[in-house]
C-alpha cells in the first residue's frame, strides 16, 4: 500500500484553518469573559444591596432628599448625591461638547496631514494623566481663578470640578468625532463642492449630520465618563451630600461618596457600609440608561442618514 502524500498547498491550507479556528476561539473566550465580568459586577451589587434595602425602603432611599449616614439621625436620600453627580456632569458637558465638536470638526475637515498628526497625540495624552492630577489642578489654580471674578465662591465647589472634567473628556469626544467625520466618505464632500458649497458649510450641513450617529456615541462616552469621575470631584468639590443643583455651592457626588466609605469612615457590614453598594447600582443602572439612550439614538441616526 503507497504513503498517503499530502501536498504542500493542502498542509498550507489545514494551518491556516487551525490557526483561524484558534483565533475564533480566543475572540469567543474573551468575549465570554467581558459578559462573565460585567454580569459578576452586577450580582455582587445586587447580592450586597439586598440587605440594605431591608433596613431602608426603596421609597425613602429614592425621595429622601438628606444622606447622613454618619450621623446618629440617619437618613440615606440617594438623591442628595445624584444632584451632585448631575451637576458637575452638566458642567462638564457645557464645557466638553461644544469644544470637543468644534475640534474634532478641525481636524477631520481643516487640519492639514502634519497638523493633525501633531495636534490629536497631544489631545489624547488627557486621557492618560491620572485623574488626582486633575483634582488638584481644580482645587489649586482653576477655582482660585473663579474666585477672583466670583469672590464669594467657596473654596469647595461644584463648578472648578465640573470644568475640569469637561476638559477631561475632550479628547474622548474629539477624538471619536473625528473618526466618524473622518469615516464619511469622500464623495459626498466632493458633491456638497461640486454645488458651490464652502469647506465650512460642507463639513456643517454634510459631514456633521452624516456622522451624527458617531458623534453622539462620543458625546454618551463622555457622560459615562463623567458620571463615573471620582477623584477630582472627592478633591475638589467638598464631599458634602447637600441636595442643590447650585454649582458654586459644595457637594459630593455617588463615586466620591462611595471612595469616602471605603476609605473606613463606616464599619464593614453596617447599614452604612452596605449603602456603597446601593449607590453602586444606582450609579450602574445610570450608565446603563445612558448606553441604552446613546444606542438608540446611534439606531435612529443610522437609519436616517
Amino acid at each position: 500500500m503507497q504513503d498517503l502524500v499530502i501536498s504542500p498547498g493542502l498542509a498550507k491550507n489545514f494551518r491556516r484553518n487551525f490557526v483561524e479556528q484558534i483565533i475564533e476561539v480566543g475572540l469567543l473566550l474573551s468575549a465570554v469573559v467581558a459578559v462573565f465580568i460585567t454580569s459578576a459586577i452586577v450580582y455582587i451589587l445586587v447580592v450586597e444591596a439586598i440587605p440594605f434595602f431591608q433596613h431602608v425602603s426603596l421609597y425613602d432611599f429614592l425621595t429622601d432628599t438628606v444622606w447622613t449616614p454618619n450621623y446618629s439621625i440617619k437618613h440615606y436620600g440617594i438623591m442628595a448625591l445624584v444632584s451632585g453627580t448631575l451637576t458637575t456632569t452638566i458642567i462638564a458637558l457645557i464645557v466638553a461638547v461644544p469644544l470637543g465638536t468644534i475640534t474634532a470638526i478641525y481636524l477631520s475637515e481643516f487640519a492639514s496631514h502634519k497638523t493633525r498628526e501633531t495636534i490629536k497625540p497631544i489631545l489624547e495624552l488627557l486621557v492618560g494623566v491620572p485623574t488626582v492630577v486633575f483634582g488638584y489642578f481644580a482645587l489649586m489654580l482653576v477655582t482660585p481663578l473663579i474666585q477672583k471674578i466670583y469672590p464669594d465662591l467657596t473654596t469647595f465647589n461644584m463648578l472648578g470640578p465640573g470644568i475640569v472634567m469637561g476638559i477631561m473628556i475632550v479628547p474622548y469626544i474629539a477624538s471619536v468625532s473625528e473618526d466618524a467625520m473622518r469615516a464619511v466618505p469622500m464623495a459626498m464632500r466632493e458633491g456638497a463642492y461640486a454645488m458651490g458649497a464652502t469647506r465650512f458649510q460642507t463639513a456643517i450641513r454634510v459631514i456633521a449630520p452624516a456622522a451624527t450617529s458617531g458623534i453622539v456615541a462620543s458625546y454618551i462616552l463622555a457622560v459615562s465618563r463623567a458620571v463615573g469621575e471620582t477623584m477630582i470631584v472627592a478633591i475638589a468639590a467638598g464631599q458634602q451630600p447637600n441636595f442643590t443643583f447650585n454649582p458654586v455651592e459644595s457637594a459630593a457626588t455617588i463615586t466620591a461618596y462611595i471612595v469616602s466609605v471605603a476609605l473606613g469612615d463606616l464599619e464593614h457590614g453596617t447599614v452604612g457600609y452596605q449603602s456603597i453598594f446601593a449607590a453602586g447600582l444606582t450609579l450602574l443602572i445610570m450608565t446603563l440608561f445612558l448606553n441604552i439612550l446613546g444606542h438608540w439614538t446611534r439606531k435612529k441616526f443610522s437609519e436616517r442618514y
